[in-house]
């Protein structure tokens, strides 16, 4: 069968969410991907589930692809762990800012408390003197983002879906041409992330490197994934470089420490002085960081768009084409969301959230 409902190319956690959504809805489905599954960036993504609310966009995706994460508390491989987010004030300034945050996320829906100082200390009893207090935030979680991508490609391909294991050389009028040859005729959803230039050359997208630590495992030192309230001021920088303190408790007694981006670095390479960097921000606020020993240490690219937001919806000037890519480092949280979003576009129907923020013709204008 070389003729689908829909062809989706790229199998990290947006095309997996994708692929699975559009199968869901009976559509016969291709998937191209010639890497892992659940590779790429998503491989290397954090996991978090977070409820980022300095756009409002971003914070209507995020809160609408959370609700649809409830369904994987329960599913095993995906590890979730309902460990809250804990939002934290190095100082009198940053403190000043909780109740403005606390106010969007209450207004929203989401469930949140200040914290003064006294209880920061009584939730993480480790972190270092001298902190402000909070904003604590219980129901957010973290997940393993790989896991999650197989997961749901095996769904999509147990109602049908077939993978095809190579690379996609263009988008043709009517479907796709594969590297062996070979063409997948229907409608074209492009999933790639840091990729999607080479297929879609008129959205462009800009590859922010990460680096990531994984600790051996210890007896508990946190109970939160922890931020600090800059975090959302790091992430949204345009610098070449920044660092930001954020760590997880990984179900399997690891701490996963992050986070660090670079926009000029394009190699894989783990530079040691980002490391370094990175790491002498964790230890400020949580010096204990500093007794435990690194089992590994790794980098990604997240995928950023001419404005921040994903490109999410029909390709302009382009039959039959589509796109969901460009999420940066919320991929994980938004994939879901950002599924359901561009399926029911597809499908001509009323979407869960406005979807125009996210409108791909808005960076061709």
């Amino acid at each position: 069968m070389s003729t689908f409902d829909l062809i989706v190319i790229g199998a990290g956690i947006v095309g997996a969410a994708c692929a699975e959504r559009a199968t869901a809805e009976g559509l016969r489905v291709a998937i191209v991907e010639p890497g892992t599954i659940g590779g790429g960036s998503t491989a290397a993504a954090m996991g978090h589930l977070v409820a980022m609310d300095d756009d409002p966009a971003e914070f209507a995706l995020s809160r609408y692809s959370l609700a649809l994460w409830e369904d994987f508390a329960t599913l095993p491989e995906a590890e979730f762990s309902r460990c809250g987010t804990l939002w934290i004030a190095s100082s009198d300034e940053e403190f000043a800012r909780i109740p403005a945050k606390l106010e969007r996320l209450s207004k929203a829906g989401v469930q949140a408390e200040l914290i003064d100082a006294a209880r920061l200390y009584a939730l993480e009893p480790h972190l270092a003197p001298g902190l402000h207090g909070g904003l604590l935030v219980p129901r957010e979680a973290v997940v393993f983002p790989p896991a999650v991508a197989r997961h749901l490609v095996d769904k999509a391909v147990s109602r049908g879906a077939i993978v095809h294991a190579q690379h996609a050389i263009d988008v043709q009028r009517g479907g796709v041409r594969l590297h062996d040859g070979g063409t997948l005729h229907g409608p074209v959803l492009v999933a790639t992330g840091c990729a999607l230039p080479r297929l879609l050359p008129a959205l462009p997208i800009k590859p922010r490197k990460g680096h990531l630590v994984i600790t051996d495992r210890y007896a508990p030192m946190v109970r939160h994934q922890l931020l600090e309230l800059g975090y959302a001021d790091s992430a949204h920088r345009a610098d070449a470089s920044s660092v930001a303190f954020n760590v997880q408790p990984r179900p399997t007694g690891q701490i996963l420490i992050g986070s660090s981006r670079e926009y000029d670095a394009l190699d894989a390479d783990v530079s040691m002085a980002m490391v370094r960097r990175m790491l002498e921000r964790s230890f400020r606020f949580l010096p204990g960081l500093r007794e435990l020993a690194a089992l590994r240490i790794w980098t990604g690219f997240r995928p950023v768009s001419t404005d921040g937001l994903p490109y999410i919806g029909r390709v302009p000037d382009m039959d039959d084409t589509w796109v969901a890519a460009g999420h940066e480092g919320l991929g994980v949280t938004t994939s879901l969301g950002s599924a359901h979003l561009v399926i029911d576009q597809f499908l001509g129907r009323p979407t869960g959230i406005d979807a125009a923020p996210f409108d791909p013709a808005r960076c061709l204008a």
